[in-house]
């Protein structure tokens, strides 16, 4: 006798078809002893009380189950527990089980919510009845369905959806699946009726990864817990099974840091659980796409050689299987999925990987993804293909500047040398050259050059790309001419060049002007240089810019503290160094003259300290090998420090020094002589300094003061007088040469007994040498000056930067110049005054830079302009500075 759904005498625990209903189906899952219960996922879950429907939704192994097991092991309410069957199409069978599960949960049903009694079909008042028996209940019943995404049929959906609906607050229904499931989500999101929990959720922190490894009895560094998170994406059955391989080996430290998920456990898990699961022609894309980083539909169907990747692989992110949906059309595979993949496409298809890697470079450059394009071309070993790609779109500049001009130097760093042609040769000329191994990086630029010259058919961008590579050659070697040549080549080479390669790569052009001006400032050719420099410092500003802006700032900053402005050298310095800040250049990437240049004001400025703390840092910190500008401008910086420190010799010797370079710089010759006379001078030697300064050619005005200050230490007023005086009009150089001129003339004055002619100069060069805090010029004056700061006028206007104090000293004689005074202060920024006030709390650098939420470099910054402003050079002083200006 068949039985009926409206009875309540059928057999309990008989599916229709007569077989036995398994009850381990409606069990919760037992947690094992190492199972973590994750306190922000369970307080998520506790939403599920509030909202009809939750839908637990992640990728196998995600950590689901035992998730919303746990969670319901400790709820007051009844809950029902099922975790379905792909045997459940049939809609007889599911809710045969959805009663059975409720039952078992203690929840009574009368009235017609018996079970089916046909395995293909269910009676709608059987759905009804069990609607309205939920829906009369004192407290919401919480069925959980685990599993769901085996749950396919649209007519299962529908039912559930039908009782989910007039159960009303009487039943809580949990999914937990892999996919979505056929139920109408957007009703629920859209009124705020379902709680979700979703793969990025389900991921486990690196905290929670720590503690999950610790309960495994696996105990691991922060750095390493890290990196296994990073890698496995916070997948909680990677982080398990790595766990439990690690503490069967004899150091699970090294294991965890050597895995190879493509020989464990893990692997055998994604094989079964994820791709064993997908039809024959999903398997083969996936293998396939593991080779790449990302991947779109039309990129899948270039490698796989078919044209339906798109919905595959919509299907694939939608089932949650390893396939994640990066937006716009583009996707990427699970990191430990993608490399397990791979060792499976080796295994089974030998060979085929370069292959795919060498389509997939090909298919990239033409879409426009030059660096994905070379890390393919790389990994396929295919060199001449990925060095030419990098020449002919005109990227070779990348591999200077930008943000990815480490990771392109490392990526050529592996090029096999049986890589030949032009475009290997060029690549590799610029990875030496950009390193400053002058030797080898000539030697291919030469190599390539010669191959050049053999086929006069390569395009206009390889010839261009050769070009930058040689005004680079011209300025590290000191060759103005070459620089010109390059750079005259490269103008002829330009109407040629695609005009969209032109615009793509900016950093190209800047890149050549920059190396151009450099070498035009070696030669002397200031304005020249200017104008190349200044069509770079000008330019938009950028990542693939950083660089030669960063340059060009610092050589225009060099030219102006050679004309004598240090103040416009110290602005540009500065705005070099922001530059380099803002996009964490590091300092062996360039010749990083700025700092010198902040070096040589600080000098100038008689701020010691904080000039030779510059240019410790900046030679740490330099290249093996520095192109001469940047050799010249260290040294003249260097043998100026030296000078004021009272080191004469050093300071001769530092002056003698030999920079190599093809041909000599006149502005460097004439600054060497200009220092080796004061170091003469400072010896007490005005014979050898007048000798010394007779090899100066240019700069006139610098010279006739030197040498005046030669004739004056001999007792020749009259000479030094004539050779001032003898100087041309149109010749004005900066402050921090007429200042010194100044005192000159004040000096062979004083020397005559002109005491009219000395106050009346000393006051013109302290009111000039106040704008610009030049402390030097008037310290290296000598004793006579001393007595004259001290009275009247000149006292009013040396108080406050260059004295301690308008009054006489505290013994009645004159007052000594100061290189600490309290003077009158620029003001403060707010953040200066913010650096400040962690000094004064003895802070360090580093800690006012977190306290600050800014980087060190930025601190160093502030406190070299606080310094600057409070005429110090220490912090102690900086302290006692502000404290005495009420500034603390």
């Amino acid at each position: 006798m068949a039985v009926t759904e409206e009875t309540d005498a059928e057999p309990e625990g008989l599916d229709p078809t007569g077989d036995p209903l398994l009850r381990t189906r409606l069990a919760l899952p037992e947690r094992p002893g190492t199972f973590l219960r994750r306190v922000r996922l369970a307080r998520h879950l506790d939403r599920a009380l509030k909202t009809p429907l939750t839908m637990v939704n992640g990728s196998a192994g995600a950590g689901k189950t035992l998730l919303v097991a746990d969670w319901a092991a400790g709820l007051p309410e009844p809950v029902a527990w099922l975790t379905t069957d792909t045997a459940d199409q049939a809609p007889g069978i599911f809710w045969a089980y959805f009663l059975q599960a409720l039952r078992a949960a203690g929840v009574p049903l009368t009235g017609g919510a018996g079970c089916p009694a046909e395995a293909t079909r269910v009676d709608r008042r059987t759905l009804t009845c069990l609607a309205a028996a939920l829906e009369h209940r004192d407290r919401p019943t919480v069925v959980v369905l685990d599993e769901f995404d085996r749950v396919t049929s649209p007519e299962i959906a529908q039912q559930l959806q039908f009782v989910l609906h007039h159960a009303g607050g009487g039943m809580r229904l949990v999914l937990v699946t892999r996919t979505e499931p056929l139920l109408p989500l957007h009703r629920y999101r859209a009124s705020g009726e379902i709680t979700e929990i979703r793969n990025a959720e389900l991921a486990f922190t690196a905290e929670e990864a720590h503690d999950l490894l610790s309960r495994h009895g696996l105990r691991l560094p922060a750095s390493a817990v890290q990196a296994l998170v990073e890698r496995t994406q916070g997948w909680a059955a990677g982080l398990r099974l790595c766990a439990l391989a690690a503490l069967q080996g004899p150091d699970p430290q090294a294991y965890v840091k050597q895995f190879e998920a493509d020989h464990s456990t893990v692997a055998d898990f994604l094989l079964a659980e994820v791709l064993d699961r997908q039809p024959a022609g999903t398997q083969d894309l996936l293998l396939r796409i593991s080779v790449l980083d990302r991947c779109c539909p039309d990129l899948v169907n270039a490698l796989t050689l078919r044209r339906d990747a798109e919905p595959i692989l919509a299907a694939l992110h939608r089932e949650n299987a390893f396939v994640h949906y990066l937006g716009h059309s583009w996707y990427s595979l699970h990191p430990l999925f993608a490399e397990i993949l791979r060792a499976h496409l080796r295994e089974r298809r030998p060979g085929l990987e370069p292959q795919l890697r060498g389509r997939a470079a090909r298919w990239l450059r033409r879409s426009g993804a030059l660096p994905d394009a070379l890390a393919q071309g790389a990994a396929a070993d295919d060199w001449e293909f990925t060095a030419r790609a990098v020449v002919d779109d005109l990227a070779i500049g990348q591999l200077f500047t930008g943000l990815r001009s480490e990771d392109l130097s490392a990526l050529f760093a592996r090029m096999s040398p049986e890589a030949e042609g032009p475009a290997p040769d060029l690549v590799r000329a610029a990875r030496e050259l950009g390193r400053r191994d002058l030797a080898h990086g000539l030697a291919h630029l030469h190599r390539a050059e010669e191959q050049l010259g053999r086929n006069g058919a390569e395009p206009a961008p390889v010839r261009l790309s050769c070009a930058l590579l040689e005004a680079l050659a011209a300025r590290l070697t000191g060759s103005p001419g070459r620089a010109e040549r390059a750079a005259e080549q490269a103008r002829r080479l330009r109407p040629d060049v695609p005009e969209h390669l032109l615009d793509e790569h900016p950093e190209l052009t800047a890149l050549l002007l920059t190396h151009l001006g450099s070498a035009r400032l070696w030669a002397g050719r200031f304005e020249d240089a200017r104008i190349a420099l200044s069509a770079v410092a000008g330019s938009p500003d950028g990542a693939a810019m950083a660089l030669p802006r960063w340059e060009a700032l610092g050589h225009l900053a060099l030219i102006d503290y050679l004309n004598g402005w240090p103040g416009r050298a110290e602005h540009k310095a500065l705005a070099a160094a922001g530059q380099a800040e803002r996009y964490s250049l590091p300092q062996r990437s360039g010749s990083a003259i700025g700092p010198l240049v902040l070096a040589a004001v600080l000098v100038d400025r008689d701020e010691l300290d904080e000039a030779e703390a510059l240019l410790d840092e900046r030679g740490a910190s330099r290249p093996a090998f520095e192109d001469p500008v940047a050799e010249a401008a260290r040294t003249l910086a260097r043998g100026r420090l030296l000078l004021a420190r009272g080191d004469a010799r050093a300071a001769l010797a530092a002056a003698e020094a030999t920079i190599p370079a093809t041909v000599s710089s006149p502005w460097a010759q004439d600054h060497s002589a200009l220092l080796a006379s004061a170091a003469h001078l400072a010896q007490g030697h005005p014979e050898p300094a007048r000798k010394a300064v007779e090899r100066v050619t240019r700069h006139r005005t610098a010279r006739a003061v030197e040498e005046a200050r030669a004739r004056l230490a001999e007792g020749r007023p009259d000479r030094a007088l004539a050779l001032i005086d003898g100087l041309p009009e149109k010749d004005r150089p900066g402050p921090a040469v007429t200042v010194r001129a100044t005192l000159v003339r004040a000096q062979a004055a004083h020397q005559t007994g002109d005491h009219t002619t000395v106050g009346r100069l000393v006051a013109r060069a302290l009111q000039d040498g106040r704008r610009e805090q030049l402390r030097r010029p008037f310290l290296e004056a000598g004793p006579w000056i001393r007595p004259l700061l001290s009275t009247g006028r000149l006292r009013h206007l040396a108080g406050g930067w260059l004295v301690s104090g308008p009054g006489p000293s505290a013994d009645g004689g004159p007052a000594a110049p100061d290189p600490y005074p309290v003077r009158a202060v620029e003001a403060l920024s707010a953040r200066e005054r913010d650096v400040l006030r962690g000094l004064a709390e003895l802070m360090s650098t580093e800690e006012i830079a977190a306290d600050l939420h800014v980087s060190v470099n930025t601190v160093k910054t502030h406190l070299k302009s606080i310094y600057r402003k409070l005429a110090v050079s220490r912090r102690g002083d900086a302290v006692r500075r502000a404290r005495a200006l009420r500034l603390l």
